[in-house]
């Protein structure tokens, strides 16, 4: 439990918890002058050479004056950080600002136990945000030549560093501004520590099952009987406060009662014991925890609350956990052997990574992965996902060599902006495949009126290059080629079969999974196993094609085997690009495999050609550029913001205050990012509106303001092409006569030259964050539907993505490459503003009238909505 603090400007929205480089936990949180204790006990503990490389003298003991001076602080030109594990405090960080100076002096003091776990790096992280906070430009630090771990930690932590050698010490001055690169370390750093957590689970060396049952059949029995039974490559420890042998193996009242070193605990227990157990883990300095008990956020809101207590004192003390109420974990690495659930599936080992939130969906695919040949290299089960979540396991699986592709069952993203991040550097590396269950299930969203259900998963899913699946067979015939197949360098099929009635099929159902197939091979159905050999071979020497779906329709069973020998002689032979094969009609256990490999196998042609398209749409994405996110140099974001805080006011966070910009508000928020709206004015009667589109110029358009933009043309709300005074009297007269006060005010309006017109929204989502969306505009909204979307933030490949897979991209390519490249900017400006600017929930842009060179806004509307503002420090946090 947090203490209370003792100051009254003590500034708790710092504290927090981190993994640091080797996985384990640390609480960090600024110091308190209760904390005097903890800092003589801290100095105590140290050697004379740490003592010296912090105060360049001897300092055996802390004066009085000393400890008051280091607890003692104002939070704004004195600050100080500590880092704590369980009760004991393990490094501490400072900084005090140089009188009438902008920069301040740094020192840290790590606890000699801890060096080396990237205490210091992160403690610097929250004392360069903290200043950054109160106008401190950059630190200052005198260093002994001999201590290079602290100069190690200046130099590597990413911020711009510049040190001199004066008077016998490394003078070392640091700016603390969060440049690309020090963003980019600081995320390395935290992408290596998650990784090294869930390492830690995965791979222990000494196992105890906390609650292990002499009863068979209970959860805990059945997790040490797997243990043990698959040869986990250490000791397993069953820990039972009344037993002392469970399955003929001597057993434990207490964790602490183990011999010995002990890396993980599996617990087992009743919900309303776990939390005693995981204090004894903290005493017997346990790494990592597996919690199979239910009863908590899964059950009721009591629950809920005792998870959270249960997760803050294990993360206080070191350790992440995996659960409450997972099913378990399986590493089937040789030198792990690792099976701690209790059900009684069994993977074939192999290459690929599975994540399932549902325990009994994840057993059922591990079934039915061995049943067609897919091996796996570790499962997490990962419950209530209270603390280790899908976001930890894909950073592991980025880095973990035994692993080439990862699964997953999802139900929910849990932090969508994280699993972006994660994701999209995944898939950069080795490709993710998801089955992501709808909106029935754990994301329960309403979509916007007119969007196709759980639309935006989509698109996030497509935009971090995760090969989304609908069901589970879908999931294994993507892995299944992926696992086993080199990556096509194309969209190039061939088609070799001995059978034209499925050659076709394959051919229909290539085209449909966007590939272009080539006129099939034929081999006639008398085809001898050589033919297939022999033509596979020729295909791959011919170089046309980046895949090759071969199909065999048996007309002489004996055939059939000697077939499958051909085929994996070639397909997995030297120059073989990536190949599937049809055994028409066949299921069950493969024959296409070797000890080269195995040739992913379907009964029927239209699944393999399924899985191929999903195959090279990944391959695609993973050859373009990643993208950045451009900086507008031209932009006043400032002034955005400062334009939007004066419109919004002090209104709660809440739906019921949205508040809709006039015209020129909106144009005043665009122009801040360098978008300007075709040149309008406002009328509110007959001769104002002739006096505006003679200051404008002839021709106008002359628009009713109150009505929707399709509704406008729907109903006479807009008069295009206007020339003259009268005929903008006259068109003024027909439209006030036809639609009354949804006339007022009206909008007059430079005439700009016809192109592609497109719609451009921006839409807040409940879950995922700003939509960026892109879709027919104008009249032809009315006749095309379908928009396109992206999550921010947008890159300038995000960009082009967005525009290759609207409706309207083939209208801009009319338009010449110019006219994509003023939509892309647009649309990057637009994000960039929305990225900035949290208030904005709504922005429709309709339409975007799009030709050479330039990207006209005709119409536009801007809803602003307050936000609850988010006071965390932009710091690296659990």
């Amino acid at each position: 439990m947090p203490e209370a603090p003792d100051e009254p400007d003590y500034p708790d929205r710092w504290e927090s918890d981190v993994v640091l480089t080797d996985g384990g936990t640390m609480s960090v949180r600024p110091i308190r002058p209760s904390d005097a204790e903890r800092i003589v006990q801290f100095h105590e503990r140290q050697s004379p050479e740490s003592i010296y490389f912090r105060f360049f003298s001897p300092r055996p003991v802390l004066s009085e004056r000393d400890v008051e001076r280091f607890t003692q602080v104002d939070y704004v030109d004195r600050m100080a950080f500590i880092g704590l594990i369980g009760e004991d405090l393990v490094g501490v960080a400072r900084y005090d600002r140089h009188r009438a100076r902008s920069d301040a002096e740094v020192a840290f003091f790590i606890d000699d136990r801890h060096h080396g776990r990237g205490m210091a790096t992160v403690l610097l992280e929250y004392l360069a945000a903290a200043a950054r906070e109160v106008g401190i430009s950059g630190f200052t630090a005198s260093v002994l030549p001999h201590n290079r771990k602290m100069l190690g930690v200046f130099t590597q932590a990413g911020f711009t560093a510049r040190s001199h050698f004066e008077e016998g010490v490394i003078e070392v001055e640091l700016g603390i501004e969060p440049t690309p690169a020090a963003l980019a370390a600081i995320e390395a750093r935290a992408a290596t520590a998650e990784a090294r957590s869930v390492e830690r689970i995965l791979k222990p060396t000494s196992i105890a099952v906390v609650g292990a049952s002499r009863e068979p059949g209970t959860i805990g029995h059945q997790v040490f009987r797997q243990l043990v039974s698959r040869g986990f490559n250490g000791p397993v420890y069953p820990v039972n406060q009344e037993a002392t042998f469970v399955a003929s193996v001597r057993a434990w009242q207490s964790v602490l009662d183990v011999p010995g070193e002990l890396d993980l605990a599996v617990i087992c227990v009743p919900a309303d014991q776990v939390l005693r157990v995981v204090e004894e883990c903290a005493v017997k300095r346990v790494q990592g925890l597996i919690v199979l008990s239910a009863g908590f956020a899964d059950r009721d809101g009591a629950g809920e609350l005792a998870e959270g207590r249960l997760v803050a004192y294990a993360r206080r003390h070191g350790m992440r956990l995996i659960g409450p109420n997972a099913l378990g974990v399986i590493n089937t690495d040789s030198g792990v052997r690792m099976h701690a659930t209790f059900v009684g599936v069994d993977p074939l080992p192999g290459r690929i990574g599975l994540m399932a939130q549902s325990g009994t969906i994840g057993a059922a695919i591990i079934d039915a992965a061995r049943q067609v040949g897919l091996g796996i290299s570790s499962f997490v089960a990962v419950g209530n996902k209270a603390d280790v979540s899908g976001n930890d396991l894909l950073r592991y699986w980025q880095d973990d060599p035994a692993t080439d592709v990862a699964m997953l069952y999802l139900e929910s993203f849990g932090n969508p902006s994280k699993f972006s991040r994660t994701a999209r550097a995944l898939s950069q590396a080795k490709p993710v495949v998801a089955v992501k269950v709808g909106a029935a299930a754990g994301d329960r969203w309403e979509e916007p009126v007119g969007w196709p259900p759980d639309a935006t998963a989509s698109a996030l899913l497509e935009q971090t290059g995760v090969i989304r699946v609908d069901n589970l067979t879908q999931m294994f015939h993507t892995a299944g080629v992926l696992a086993n197949q080199p990556l096509p360098k194309g969209n190039r099929v061939a088609v070799v079969t001995n059978s034209w009635g499925p050659a076709w099929l394959a051919v229909d159902a290539l085209t449909a999974s966007g590939l272009v197939p080539a006129d099939p091979v034929d081999l006639s159905n008398e085809a001898e196993p050589d033919r297939f050999a022999d033509a596979l071979a020729a295909v791959y020497r011919d170089g046309a094609a980046d895949a090759v779906l071969v199909i065999y329709a048996p007309a002489v069973t004996t055939h059939y085997r000697r077939v499958a020998a051909a085929i994996c002689d070639a397909a997995l032979g030297p120059g073989a690009v990536t190949t599937v094969a049809c055994l028409l009609g066949q299921h069950g256990p493969s024959p296409l495999t070797d000890e080269r490999g195995r040739v992913p196998q379907f009964p029927f042609p239209e699944e393999a050609a399924a899985a191929l398209g999903r195959v090279a749409g990944y391959a695609a994405w993973r050859a373009q550029p990643v993208g950045v996110v451009p900086a507008m140099v031209d932009a006043d974001l400032d002034r955005a913001r400062e334009l939007v805080k004066g419109w919004v006011g002090d209104h709660p966070a809440d739906a019921s205050h949205r508040r809709w910009l006039h015209p020129a508000e909106a144009a005043d928020l665009l122009a801040t990012v360098g978008l300007a709206p075709v040149a309008q004015a406002l009328a509110s009667d007959i001769e104002e509106a002739v006096g505006a589109a003679r200051r404008l110029g002839y021709p106008v358009a002359l628009k009713a303001s109150g009505l929707e933009r399709l509704s406008k043309t729907e109903r006479g709300g807009v008069s295009l092409d206007v020339h003259g005074d009268d005929e903008v009297r006259h068109a003024y007269l027909r439209m006030n006569e036809l639609l009354g006060d949804a006339m007022h005010p009206a909008v007059i309006q430079v005439m700009v030259p016809e192109g592609a017109e497109c719609r451009v929204g921006i839409y807040r989502h409940p879950v995922l964050g700003d939509v960026l969306t892109l879709g027919p505009g104008g009249s032809m909204a009315e006749r095309v539907a379908g928009e396109a979307m992206r999550i921010l933030p947008l890159t300038d490949a995000d960009a082009e993505r967005l525009i290759d897979a609207s409706v309207v991209a083939p209208l801009l390519d009319e338009q010449g490459p110019q006219a994509r490249r003023a939509l892309a900017d647009l649309l990057l400006r637009l994000a960039g503003l929305a990225d900035a600017v949290p208030e904005i929930a709504w922005v429709r842009l309709n339409p975007v009238l799009v030709v050479a060179g330039s990207a006209a806004i005709t119409d536009v509307r801007i809803g602003l909505q307050p936000v609850v503002a988010d006071t965390r420090p932009p710091v690296r946090r659990l």
